[in-house]
Formats: structure tokens, sequence, C-alpha cells
């Protein structure tokens, strides 16, 4: 008998705790059932950008002013354009088109940059079927005159907005760098159904050749996953089970997967190692998921998970500071270098 993987993430019901985290693979809609057969959870589509939105926007804009100072009787030759679809129209086509394709949960993915955008744009989405909403509150703090505070409470009301206006449920895809970030993810998590830890932020980059600062993606790996392992450990027992925590950056393998489950997170999310191997590769770690907790006699997942957090593990400060000291003193310099010390 196999083990049971099932595990619920924000109520639903998933059939692994391996989700397809937002990239280009979950937006398009073959790779969706492919990663579907293969055993994923759920899908996070690309996110809509509120950026993308105004941008068409006011393209569309100076394009139907262009002709303005012609004569009307000119502008009659033009066709009669009644509907035009825009970004949020074609967003909601591809939704409905995944939603079609699958049965596995569909969650819809937003960036938006004003408090009246978040909220429009959400219940469009929920409109569109999405089984759940997951917000992304990506922006850099930069002006030295907002204070940690200041900042805090505005995305705060940005989550509490949007979910007063939801009656499906809400994730909120967090960054690190909040000041106090325990008391931030709290309160987040009291406004929210889920946390996703963390958002993966993309620095910008130099181009010697042209001088310019250029965009650099480069696909996460297995040691990114530490520091959302960390917190997930730290918050789960602080925030109970009935808040959904979701590990995301880094996660390559089952073995990572099971480190994730261990620290309490209810699924593990998965990006870059899906776009190196393709859809396909979610099967194998699957496999291996259920292989080694097989081999350890677990019936379930839900055995396993919080089995490390710091409510669980046998030295809770091992994922606080107590931690830094013995990673410092596990690092052995090699003999070849202390012998050419010497040597000099």
């Amino acid at each position: 008998m196999s083990v049971d993987l099932r595990t619920r993430y924000l109520g639903l019901e998933l059939a692994s705790p391996l989700v397809a985290s937002s990239s280009p693979l979950t937006g398009d809609v073959e790779a969706v059932r492919r990663l579907a057969a293969a055993g994923i959870g759920a899908i996070v589509l690309p996110s809509l950008f509120e950026e993308e939105i105004l941008h068409e926007e006011l393209q569309l804009t100076q394009s139907l002013e262009a002709g303005d100072e012609q004569s009307a009787e000119a502008l009659s030759y033009f066709p009669r354009i009644d509907t035009l679809p825009g970004v949020v129209d074609r967003y909601v086509a591809a939704l409905e088109r995944t939603k079609a394709a699958v049965s596995v949960p569909v969650i819809a993915s937003l960036n938006a940059t004003t408090s009246g955008g978040w909220v429009r744009y959400a219940r469009q989405l929920q409109e569109a079927g999405a089984d759940a909403i997951e917000l992304n509150l990506y922006h850099v703090p930069a002006d030295p005159r907002r204070t940690g505070p200041e900042a805090e409470s505005i995305d705060l009301e940005v989550i509490s907005a949007v979910r007063a206006s939801l009656a499906i449920p809400l994730a909120v895809k967090l960054s690190p760098y909040y000041s106090a970030f325990a008391h931030f993810a709290a309160q987040a998590a009291a406004r929210a159904d889920g946390l996703v830890l963390f958002n993966r932020f993309y620095q910008p980059d130099l181009d010697l050749e042209s001088l310019e600062v250029v965009p650099r993606v480069e696909l996460s790996r297995s040691g990114e996953l530490r520091l959302p392992l960390r917190w997930i450990a730290i918050l789960r027992p602080q925030l109970g089970p009935g808040v959904s925590l979701a590990a995301t950056s880094g996660a390559q393998t089952a073995l990572d997967v099971v480190k994730g489950v261990m620290v309490g997170a209810d699924i593990v999310m998965m990006t870059s190692a899906l776009l190196r191997h393709g859809p396909e590769h979610v099967a194998k770690v699957v496999a291996d998921l259920q292989g080694w907790l097989e081999g350890r006699d677990f019936q379930s997942i839900g055995e396993l998970r919080g089995s490390a957090t710091a409510g669980t593990a046998g030295d809770p400060a091992a994922f606080e500071r107590a931690n830094y000291l013995a990673a410092l003193h596990s690092w052995v310099v090699p003999d070849a270098f202390t012998a050419g010390a010497t040597r000099a």
C-alpha cells in the first residue's frame, strides 16, 4: 500500500504536497496538463502585474489620440472597434482555459501597485474561477522618509482589503526583509489564509559593455531552501495549524520536499527544477518522495509534518542564533591550504 501524500493547503485538498509555482510553464496549458498528469498537487499561474495593465492602457490611449489633429471625415475611414482585449482579459481567458484543462486546484497570482488595483483585479480573478488567490507583496522600500512600521502598515492594509473582498482563500507571498519578520508574519497570517515563504527577488546586474543596468534571471539551487525552512520551523508552532504555510525558493528534489514538510510546511513549491527538467520531473519527485516515506514506515505525509519545528526539535535554538557558531566551526580548512602556508 502506497503512502498517502494528500495534504490540505488554503482549505483545498491536494493529491500531493508538491505545487508548481508561478513560472512560464504554468502559463502554458499543454505544460499544465503534463504537470497534472505527472502528479502535481496544484498550479500557481504566472502573476498578473498591474504595471503591464497600466502600460498597455497608456499605449492604447496614445494610439487612439494619434489622429486627433485629423478631420472628422478622415477618421470615419477607420473601422469601428467595440472591444479590445487587454492584459486582464487575456489573463482571465488563460485562467479559464487552465481550469478547463486540469482537475487540480488552480491558484491565480496577483502583483499590483495600488490599493484599488489589488481589490479590483482580485475580484475579477475570483469571478473567473480561481480556486484561490496568491498576493505577491513584491516591492523594495527604498524611500528613506518612510519608516519600517509605515511600510508594513501599508502592506497589512492591502491584505485586509483584498481579504474582505474575496470569498475564496487568500495566500500572501512575502519577502524576508521586514524589520521584525515574525511579528509581521503573525499579523499577515491573521488577515489571510496562508503565507508563502519567500518571494525570490531578482537582483539587477551591470552590463560592462553597455554600462547599463540589466535584469539577470538565475534559477535557484537547493541551498536557497534553507531560509524558508528556518522561518517555517520558527513560525509553525506560533501560528498553529489553522494557517497554511508554503515553502518556496530552492526546492529541487524529493529530499527538499521532505525537509519542507518536516519543518511544518503544508506544501513545497517548485519552479527552477521544472524549468530545468520539464513537467515530467514532478513524477520523479513524487515517486522518490513515496520511496523515502515507505522506507521509513510512514503511512502518510501528515505523520512527517512538523517533526522538526522549533517546537518539536531537540534543540529549538538551532533555528535561531545558536546554529550560527556551530555552522562557522563546521568548516574545516583543507590540508593543502595549511601545508602551503607552512612551506611558505
